[in-house]
């Protein structure tokens, strides 16, 4: 349920009628946009009179919400979240695009610095690199771990970018304290211990769609992180598995139109595990500008041929710039 508030309502009314649902047992979820303010009651909303809310004189409507996810729904909170990512307030969201891009795993002091300089030379504004992979095969690399993460943060020292590397468990949360955006995979999509402990933090987290996730169970992925009191949240699609085996999974462009419909939380697109192949990252990655994604997370590698992951799927240095560069003139031509 929300209770859309009218306009002129000071905040010593707002905090009232909060304390007043809170002593029926309720949490709330106070948004405050330019035109509207909207308190999204959350808990056993059936024994609340609709009609004695309604009728109270600071109250325009009130509304009962179907969906199961509350904090996640863009009817709790009309205007689009912006996420801030490290010191330097990198934005995502309500018109602010961003591109992340780097190797899918760190695998030596010279790759990573070397896709560092090179990637924030092309203009990317954050830098990925796998240090603990999930890999299908027990037998593939699988990253380099707290190393790994500790030349991830050297680079960051060097060029700036802030950094967003993969959590595979909850109990290498101490390791991921100087992380900047803590990315959870599609196999963790719903690894629901984990999202709660994710909610702990008050850290930006990438959340990646599953394979056969529905953009619901997406978005209940979210309010597990919510509900702790984490709303520093930015959606990935990063493709799901259908019929179809021409690409390693199916992008799903629509899921963008239809997240910003759903959700006020920002979207981004991974153009790079949806195909597969490196040579549709570029056609993919206009798409996802065209149709108003707000940002991309894309594979680079100074050496795709001798990659120890995704070397496929990676583009190099030079490839990511002349893409960088075809991106901006799509959003300028949309905008």
């Amino acid at each position: 349920m929300i209770a859309v508030l009218k306009q002129g309502t000071d905040q010593q009314q707002i905090d009232s009628l909060i304390e007043w649902f809170h002593s029926q047992g309720l949490r709330t979820n106070l948004s405050q946009g330019d035109e509207v303010t909207i308190i999204g009651l959350i808990g056993d909303t059936t024994k609340v009179d609709a009609d004695l809310v309604e009728s109270l004189d600071i109250v325009e409507s009130v509304k009962r919400i179907t969906e199961p996810f509350k904090r996640a729904n863009r009817k709790f909170h009309p205007d689009s979240t912006v996420v801030e990512v490290g010191d330097a307030k990198v934005k995502f969201g309500a018109g602010n695009f961003q591109i992340i891009a780097g190797p899918c795993s760190v695998e030596s002091r010279e790759q990573i610095l070397t896709v560092a300089r090179a990637v924030k030379a092309a203009g990317a504004t954050l830098l990925r690199g796998g240090a603990f992979k999930p890999r299908t095969s027990p037998y593939d690399f699988q990253g380099m771990k707290a190393e790994g993460l500790e030349l991830l943060l050297e680079a960051k020292k060097e060029t700036g970018l802030p950094i967003v590397s993969e959590l595979m468990s909850a109990e290498n949360i101490p390791l991921f304290e100087n992380v900047d955006v803590i990315q959870v995979g599609a196999r963790n999509f719903q690894n629901f211990e984990l999202l709660k402990e994710l909610g702990e933090l008050r850290k930006p987290i990438l959340l990646k769609r599953g394979i056969a996730g529905t953009l619901k169970e997406l978005l209940m992925s979210a309010e597990y992180i919510m509900a702790g009191g984490n709303d520093q949240i930015i959606l990935c699609e990063r493709g799901i598995r259908t019929y179809e085996t021409a690409t390693r999974n199916t992008l799903d462009i629509s899921a963008v139109p239809m997240l910003h419909e759903m959700t006020h939380l920002p979207v981004i697109i991974d153009p790079s595990h949806a195909t597969g192949m490196a040579r549709l990252v570029e056609p993919m990655s206009l798409a996802a500008a065209a149709c108003g994604a707000d940002g991309l997370i894309i594979e680079v590698h100074n050496d795709p041929q001798h990659a120890k992951c995704d070397g496929a799927q990676s583009l190099t240095p030079e490839q990511f710039n002349v893409l960088a560069t075809k991106v901006c003139k799509v959003r300028e031509a949309v905008a």
